[in-house]
């Protein structure tokens, strides 16, 4: 059994209940930090097990709901099921047989694939987790209170946007190779993520172009969608999914289009709701400052 899946767990459950707090106090600081230890464990993993290893170890927490229900002895899988070479694509030995088919073909994709992709997904994983960490970073401590902070603000905000290019861009070639995977969803998926690419970068360039223009408020509006596109992206993407793979096992590539098209969007619209509640007041410090035009 593996146990490092069942701390992963016990990790999500922590988590929730500090969403549920964060939600009665309206502060998400513990929430956030949180989410950004656990978006760490999971990234930084493909850098010290290897790609096959971490994307096994990803597979296995689907692989619990995904085979609820689930009969081996059934004469046929379910559409969005399907079985991988000597059972490789799981940390769960033989408990588990059929996987997300998702799942089976990012595994093999990237184990037996050209060192061009693997390459393309370290980038992508590393340049975009830097970006994701430095987005934070500046939010929590604008250019405010000083030409010090004001350099600062500059330099990170000019690191943490070239990261999220660069990764973006990684992540851009790799999907113009999703079009044969019907796993995936074939075009769609392509196109999908592309959309994907479009929300999240967009919203980038929206946070340098004002802060440039001298609009300090469209900085900070834009700082809180580019945020919410990251995490949808990210965290909204993959949690949609352990959710709708089970309930839509039985049409192929449909959870993961849905979780493909709709993340990135509907973190940014979180994102704003969030912001026109004004519930991140107690956890963000976004006091207006001569500093933050001159930072950027």
């Amino acid at each position: 059994m593996p146990l490092l899946v069942l701390a992963f767990y016990g990790a999500l459950v922590v988590w929730a209940g500090l969403l549920f707090a964060a939600l009665r106090q309206s502060s998400f600081r513990s929430f956030l930090f949180f989410g950004i230890g656990l978006m760490l464990f999971l990234n930084i993993g493909y850098f010290v097990q290897g790609q096959p290893d971490a994307i096994a170890f990803f597979i296995s927490i689907y692989d619990v709901l995904d085979n609820l229900g689930v009969s081996s002895d059934s004469a046929e899988l379910p559409a969005a099921l399907a079985t991988c070479v000597d059972n490789a694509c799981t940390t769960w030995g033989d408990t588990y047989e059929t996987h997300p088919s998702w799942g089976v073909a990012f595994h093999d994709r990237f184990a037996n694939g050209p060192t061009s992709r693997t390459n393309l997904l370290y980038a992508h994983i590393g340049f975009n987790t830097v970006a994701f960490v430095l987005a934070h970073v500046q939010l929590y401590r604008p250019g405010t209170g000083g030409s010090a902070n004001a350099r600062r603000h500059r330099r990170l905000g000019r690191v943490g946007f070239g990261a999220n290019a660069i990764g973006t861009l990684a992540a851009v070639v790799l999907a113009g190779q999703h079009g044969s995977v019907e796993e995936y969803g074939g075009p769609l998926a392509m196109f999908g993520f592309w959309s994907m690419a479009f929300v999240v970068f967009g919203c980038g360039v929206k946070t340098v172009t004002t802060a440039r223009a001298g609009d300090i408020a469209g900085h900070r509006v834009w700082m809180m969608r580019y945020l919410g596109s990251m995490w949808g992206a990210f965290w909204l993407f993959r949690v949609m999914l352990f959710v709708l793979g089970p309930i839509l096992r039985n049409v192929e590539s449909a959870s993961i289009l849905i979780c493909i098209w709709f993340s990135a969007p509907l973190g940014v619209l979180i994102a704003e709701g969030f912001r026109r509640r004004g519930t991140h007041a107690k956890a963000i410090d976004l006091s207006a400052s001569e500093d933050l035009v001159s930072s950027v």
